[in-house]
């Protein structure tokens, strides 16, 4: 295998879930309504909302991460009668896309790497542009989601990436840490997949990774991939 270059999810990936930020989200949410539903609960909505959004975001009917986030918000306080303060709800959000903590492997691997890496993310491309600018990553490319109208599993993502940066399939990994958006995203088009699973979680579900590695240091020496 002969891999010319690494296509890397961001968040989750290299740096951490904004989980942290949501779960605050939530509390706020619940301690600002009569809801007998649980923060956790809420969240749970919150998130089936926004996922429903994504999922019918694509072509002419495209929005923003930003955009979806807020309508899916806004439709969660008014579900559980909550008057929490929309924007400063919001702004805990993107503060966290703009400024994420890194993982320490990831440090570690963008120091070693030598393989040219794009990033392929659904979140905005100011957002993610300011957050790889404040960790002072070296990347060659970012493509997000606003590129090719669509977010990730979508193949346009994948396909653009390619495309734009003359690689067939074959020649490249896409490591993410998502089985539904990372893995079964790329396995439409052919492009091997690895799962970054740090917490080994168990595999389930219909996509199956073509690699598993438990930090992306293991990338670094791609011979050691045991091929499922």
């Amino acid at each position: 295998m002969s891999i010319k270059a690494i296509f890397l999810d961001f968040y989750g990936t290299v740096v951490h879930e904004e989980e942290a930020s949501l779960v605050e989200i939530c509390h706020k949410i619940k301690a600002k309504s009569d809801t007998a539903a649980s923060a956790l609960e809420i969240g749970y909505d919150w998130m089936k909302e926004f996922n429903q959004l994504l999922s019918h975001s694509h072509g002419e009917n495209f929005l923003k991460q930003r955009d979806l986030s807020a309508t899916s918000l806004r439709n969660t306080l008014t579900k559980f009668k909550s008057n929490a303060n929309e924007d400063e709800l919001l702004e805990l959000m993107f503060h966290h896309w703009k400024s994420p903590t890194i993982y320490n492997d990831a440090v570690e691997f963008f120091e070693k790497n030598n393989l040219p890496i794009f990033i392929l993310s659904n979140v905005d491309h100011l957002d993610i542009t300011e957050a790889i600018n404040l960790l002072h990553l070296k990347v060659d490319g970012i493509i997000t989601s606003e590129h090719v109208k669509a977010y990730k599993p979508h193949q346009d993502m994948f396909e653009y990436a390619l495309n734009q940066n003359g690689f067939s399939p074959e020649e490249v990994l896409h490591v993410g840490d998502s089985l539904t958006s990372d893995v079964s995203g790329a396995n439409q088009v052919g492009i091997n997949s690895v799962w970054l699973n740090r917490s080994n979680k168990p595999l389930s579900g219909d996509s199956k990774p073509d690699y598993i590695i438990n930090n992306l240091n293991e990338l670094l020496d791609l011979p050691v991939l045991v091929k499922i």
